[in-house]
Formats: C-alpha cells, structure tokens, sequence
C-alpha cells in the first residue's frame, strides 16, 4: 500500500495574498521569501522540506469548490498512489504535471477536499 511520505506544502486563498503572508511571516515566523507569497521550512528528514504559500482567493488551483486551503503530499510513487486512489473510488484528475523538481497529481477526498501528490524528483 502506498502511504503519504510528508507535506510537501501548505497552501491558503486570500483576498490580499501578499500582506496575508506578510501576517503569518510577521506573527508566526513562517518564512517568506523576499518580496513573495511563498516561503520554504525545513521538514525532519535530511533535503526535505515544506513549502508554504498564499493564492489569490479567486485561484482555480483549489479546484471548483469553496476550499479555502489545500494540502500537498509527498509521495514516493506518484503512479501507484493515484491508482490506489482510483481504485478505491476517489475523484483523481486525469492531468499530471511534470515539472523539474518533481510530478503532481490532484484528488478529492469523499467530503470534496481537493489534494495535490507530489512525487520529488531523484
């Protein structure tokens, strides 16, 4: 059985992403990258980490539903988890996306809660 490896980010809709992330970065300490909506923290294990960012609230990257944040998993095996998923009746996007830090692919959980699986790049 495939299992969720880590979080590989946490991501938050906002009417201003910029002065949301600026909020957490200021009050919480989270990191945010010089002049960005995003930052990176440090995750247990030895080169990983967690990306964390604001979206604009009207983002379709959430998918259609009135989310107002989205979880990305690490994964080892990006295939074998969006087979698991299909087979065990979740809604899984057919879209994969190849990017040079990894593959990603989407899936909604019974209570409609859009996710996004990433696979890091060897």
């Amino acid at each position: 059985m495939e299992k969720v490896l880590g979080i590989g980010g946490v991501f938050l809709k906002a009417r201003d992403p910029k002065a949301l992330a600026a909020w957490y970065q200021k009050n919480l300490g989270v990191p945010i990258d010089e002049g960005q909506t995003y930052g990176t923290l440090l995750s247990a294990g030895a080169g990983e980490h967690t990306v964390w960012s604001t979206f604009p609230e009207d983002t379709a990257y959430f998918g259609s539903g009135p989310a107002t944040s989205m979880f990305n998993y690490r994964v080892r095996d990006l295939d074998a988890m969006l087979a698991q998923l299909r087979a065990a009746g979740a809604r899984v996007d057919d879209k994969i996306e190849d990017a040079g830090y990894g593959r990603f692919g989407w899936a909604t959980d019974p209570e409609g809660n859009r996710f996004e699986l990433w696979e890091p790049a060897p």
